[in-house]
């Protein structure tokens, strides 16, 4: 045990150690975001975007989670300068069809576009992308029973995109912890951020081509003997068959219990051993997650810890900058494409 418990503190040494030498940091002398930035010149931006997010929530929940993961894509792959909203060109290849987001598995665009026909309406050429969705997500998160944060705006919109990071930097539905980990990491996310941001995953769906490794690997090994594990996992394997193809776009929440509310019993999921992504199980079930075991057992059983801990952590992945953006970014016309 002694010889195990040395090799694991070695893999996560190597971890770390690759994480600080290759690790982006954000140049110290990025204007600061703040929460007054429209006060003057766009001062409706947030109530307009809550109201256009009220309209998009009612008429159907799963419009929460597609914008928190715009989001969250967003700001993991070049900081939150709105480079996921970018369509391809001639001139420039976007980010929507890299193998980590993909046509069929991002959506929410038109949303964006919605509420930045009204934003510029009100006030032409002042609030960036980026910040109409981070604003977004935070009120897709209220919309459906989550908390509240302030979210500090200012940020500019990037001209470029890549989907070479998008594919580096996301972290994958079959990913193991390590991996996890150090891609959080490498943003400036601790593994505590980690896990509270995987909580965002109370709603939403996954397509089946996310979650057959798992259901037709090791859940039944993390759920245990339990009758009613089995008739869930008998339901997923019906909506997700074991051979890839016709299937693979076929979709099931990830939180099963309140699919449509932001609540915590995403936790206890996991702590049935039911988690529908591999990569959302390995936070409990992992041998290397001692630390993120803690952690999912924590926000399980005290709700308004999730909560504070997620507003928190939601800020600082909004937080994550394109120090690029701030010298050579613009406030896009339109979210799909860079000014003309």
């Amino acid at each position: 045990m002694a010889i195990y418990a040395a090799l694991i503190t070695l893999q996560c040494f190597i971890v770390l150690a690759c994480i600080s030498i290759f690790s982006p940091t954000i140049a110290a002398s990025d204007p600061p975001l703040t929460l007054d930035y429209y006060r003057s010149t766009c001062p409706n931006v947030f109530d307009i975007v809550r109201k256009e997010m009220e309209c998009h929530v009612l008429s159907d929940p799963r419009n929460a989670a597609f914008v928190v993961r715009l989001h969250f894509h967003d700001c993991f792959v070049q900081g939150c300068d709105g480079s996921i909203l970018l369509d391809d060109t001639i001139d420039l290849q976007g980010e929507k069809k890299a193998s980590t987001n993909g046509l069929k598995s991002l959506k929410g665009f038109t949303i964006i576009d919605k509420i930045k026909n009204k934003l510029e309406s009100e006030c032409p050429g002042i609030v960036s992308c980026a910040d109409l969705l981070t604003i977004a997500a935070r009120d897709a998160v209220i919309l459906v029973g989550g908390p509240y944060w302030d979210v500090p705006v200012g940020r500019k919109d990037s001209k470029t995109a890549s989907p070479d990071l998008a594919n580096q930097n996301i972290p994958t539905a079959n990913e193991g912890l390590l991996g996890i980990i150090s891609k959080f990491l490498y943003q400036g996310l601790s593994v505590t951020d980690m896990v509270a941001l995987s909580g965002a995953h109370t709603i939403g769906m996954a397509r089946c081509e996310n979650f057959r490794a798992r259901i037709y690997g090791d859940f039944g090994a993390t759920s245990g003997v339990n009758p009613l594990s089995d008739s869930y996992l008998r339901e997923l394997k019906s909506v997700c068959p074991a051979v890839g193809g016709s299937g693979d776009n076929n979709v099931t929440a990830m939180d099963n219990v309140t699919p449509d509310l932001f609540d915590n019993s995403f936790y206890h999921t996991l702590l049935k051993g039911e988690g529908l992504l591999n990569s959302d199980q390995e936070l409990y079930s992992s041998v290397l997650g001692i630390e993120t075991r803690k952690l999912v057992n924590k926000y399980a059983a005290d709700p308004a810890a999730f909560f504070n801990q997620f507003s928190d952590s939601m800020v600082k992945l909004g937080n994550i900058t394109n120090s690029d953006s701030f010298v050579n970014g613009e406030v896009r016309k339109n979210c799909r494409f860079v000014n003309t």
